[in-house]
């Protein structure tokens, strides 16, 4: 069984922006590496298997009745199967009120009134409020900082030198009625409200409870202690709720602390330290090829907006600030462009907030609806994009998006190891050169041209989400990363890239007139077996490895001399697409668990097993693009023949796995393989005994999801 990785925040109906965006930000501090903090929708929680993968399910702030539109019924009785069979809850202020039996909001008010059972009924009683007066829909009216009495007694991991109290952000959450009575039911008060209450609280003023239910755990909150205060504003001409920031900030350390316990409740591997997200690094280009860069950057040139004598590249998701390598990065055009920037600009770049609506405030914006209208121009995007960059602090949640990424490039040298002291360039050339010469790869092309970061968002965001930029690079262009921030994957996943990861995404413009006898859907599973041949053919030994690929486009490997020979997975694989007329732009990120720890097993800890010395992300990465690129070409000239089939049915997991398609009724089936038209995959439905019934199902690999250890297939949504 895979290990538990991803911790799932809800963020559809009924949540608000900002308190979807504090659960991520506080909870990747304190479980990063270790977990995948994602946000999901409630299409994922009612259609898609996540509980085997679920370390912990949040759900934030926002108004619980939009979560029971969304749950009720069947989204609802898969949050408690999954919590009775092991899972974990952790509901915030309306995730608290939805997580009890009964929801009472301002029963007398009839503008604010919400009454009502709830289906989860973790905690056995009611969830009232308001615990202090004042709420007021989008708006700070109602926040105060809530003085909470810590119950150290509830937790066995409590240091004593802990303060016994601190001040939490609160803003219309509830107090959970008569908790000390249910102590019999296994519920613990884990926090206090110490002053008085707007509501009867009955015995005692429980803030924060915990139940173990099931085999599973519970928390639930009446405030917001995931609120860091600095990702709080203060606004002009509002002195008493900038006193209630100062106020949380003034206990901070014992609110994280706070935070710390209550998930060490759920028995997770939580971060002594927070983990600050590292700054993003520089994008360096460098080329095998002699005119590679220069060509590149010469068609790159056409799009270049020019302020202040600084070459920029302004695209639909990124603007990148492009110069060429000279052994400095002058800050002349980041501090001319930051004095030049608008007064009504620069003090929301400094505050982390953009010209529109914040979803809580209630504030109106300061520009005019005309104003808002009217396209800005590039320089404009890129003056805000600079000032933005300026005053980004690690301390405070991140746009990422609005982050100026710079691209340094080098034409007649590579970047020198004190540039990118974790990769070493010309190592990476020199083995890329040796297996493309292996793989008989003439005039090769993946690999040839690499952008390289020590730390990035995403390789693939990077590309694919920039058009501009892509349309300009060459097939085989490839970018990779030491350290991904914002790691992407197929569905609701992400892929946590740690240091130590091999992450990278390769460009290909595959003709539209080759996809009759080459569909772009085979690509996926040229993709995973390139990175299966990439690792058997590293150097002599390594074919032993016993990698697998799994359906579609994952691949698993097996723990050496483990009896039950459990897999893990140490591979996903993104393919994104997209169409310009005569070819489609493909762009295929992979991520590779390759000697990283955490969050799951890496490649090197299993071969280190065999006796094989331990791979090098240079190495690896340069063995993957040539076999990669070996298999395209002869997808492009044969299209996926008997003898790429038959390699990939070597290498698979599912020979003859008998399955259960939820997507036809449950109907028991065995794979029988891929068809060669469009890269269904095949199985054969059985009946009585497991004897074939004669009849053929084809399923998409884009609207299915394969549970391989369930022998599963479902529908994705």
């Amino acid at each position: 069984m895979a290990a538990k990785m991803n911790v799932m925040v809800y963020s559809g109906t009924g949540t608000t922006t900002e308190s979807v965006r504090h659960c991520l930000f506080t909870l990747r501090r304190l479980l990063s590496p270790s977990y995948a903090v994602i946000p999901v929708t409630g299409d994922v929680l009612v259609k898609e298997p996540w509980m085997a993968s679920c370390a912990l399910l949040v759900f934030p702030g926002g108004a619980d009745l939009g979560y029971c539109r969304t749950l009720n019924g069947e989204g609802n009785r898969r949050i408690s199967r999954y919590v009775n069979n092991g899972g974990s809850y952790l509901g915030f202020c309306a995730g608290g009120y939805y997580g009890s039996s009964k929801c009472e909001f301002e029963p007398d008010n009839p503008e604010l009134a919400v009454v009502g059972t709830r289906e989860l009924e973790f905690f056995p009683g009611v969830c009232r409020g308001l615990a202090f007066p004042g709420f007021v829909y989008h708006s700070e009216a109602g926040a105060r900082a809530a003085d909470l009495k810590i119950h150290k007694d509830a937790f066995s991991d409590a240091k004593e030198e802990l303060p016994n109290s601190f001040k939490s952000y609160y803003n219309g959450g509830g107090v959970f009625v008569d908790a000390k009575t249910f102590a019999s039911r296994g519920v613990e008060v884990l926090a206090s409200y110490t002053e008085d209450l707007h509501v009867d609280s009955g015995e005692g003023k429980a803030a924060v409870v915990y139940r173990k239910l099931g085999q599973g755990h519970v928390i639930l909150t009446g405030p917001h202690p995931e609120f860091a205060p600095a990702n709080l504003t203060k606004p002009t001409g509002d002195p008493k709720y900038s006193q209630t920031i100062d106020a949380i900030a003034a206990t901070d350390s014992t609110r994280v602390a706070f935070m710390r316990l209550l998930l060490s409740k759920f028995a997770l591997s939580v971060n002594e330290e927070q983990q600050a997200v590292p700054p993003l690094s520089r994008l360096h280009l460098s080329s095998h090829k002699p005119t590679g860069v220069a060509d590149l950057v010469a068609t790159w040139s056409e799009s270049f907006t020019i302020v202040d004598d600084e070459d920029y590249i302004v695209d639909v998701n990124d603007v990148f600030h492009v110069k060429k390598n000279d052994g400095t990065w002058s800050v002349r055009g980041l501090t001319r462009a930051v004095s030049d920037v608008a007064l009504d600009v620069l003090p929301k770049a400094l505050t982390g907030q953009d010209d529109k609506k914040t979803p809580d405030s209630g504030q109106k914006s300061e520009q005019s609806s005309d104003d808002q209208k009217k396209p800005k121009t590039k320089e404009e995007q890129i003056r805000e994009r600079v000032a933005y960059t300026s005053s980004a602090s690690p301390d405070r949640d991140i746009d990422y998006d609005k982050i100026i990424k710079r691209v340094v490039y080098y034409v007649n040298e590579l970047p020198s190891k004190q540039a990118t002291p974790f990769f070493d360039h010309e190592s990476y050339y020199a083995n890329l050169a040796h297996h493309h010469q292996k793989a008989q790869n003439h005039g090769p092309t993946f690999g040839t041209n690499l952008l390289y970061s020590e730390v990035t968002t995403s390789t693939n965001t990077i590309l694919e989400k920039n058009p501009s930029l892509l349309r300009n690079l060459p097939t085989g262009f490839t970018a990779t990363a030491r350290t991904q921030v914002a790691g992407r994957g197929r569905g609701s996943n992400v892929w946590i890239a740690p240091p130590g990861a091999l992450m990278f995404s390769t460009v290909i413009h595959h003709p539209f007139s080759l996809t009759q006898n080459a569909p772009v859907i085979f690509v996926q599973y040229i993709a995973a077996l390139a990175v299966v041949q990439g690792i058997k053919t590293y150097a002599p030994g390594y074919e032993n490895v016993s990698v697998k690929l799994k359906w579609p486009n994952d691949i698993y490997a097996q723990i050496p001399g483990s009896p039950t020979n459990p897999l893990v997975k140490i591979v996903g694989i993104l393919v994104n697409s997209s169409y310009s007329g005569s070819d489609y732009s493909l762009t295929v990120g992979i991520g590779l668990n390759l000697d990283n720890p955490l969050p799951t097993i890496s490649l090197n800890s299993l071969i280190s097993a065999l006796g094989l010395k331990a791979m090098t992300n240079e190495k690896l990465l340069a063995s993957i693009l040539a076999s990669f690129e070996s298999l395209y070409r002869t997808f492009c000239r044969s299209g996926w023949s008997r003898q790429l089939e038959e390699l990939y049915y070597e290498n698979w997991l599912h020979s003859e796995q008998v399955v259960q398609l939820d997507t036809h009724g449950g109907m028991k089936a065995r794979v029988k393989g891929i068809t060669r038209d469009w890269g269904l995959l095949l199985a054969e439905e059985l009946g009585d005994g497991e004897r074939p019934t004669g009849r053929m199902v084809s399923l998409q690999s884009d609207s299915n999801r394969f549970d391989f250890f369930k022998g599963l297939v479902s529908r994705k949504v």
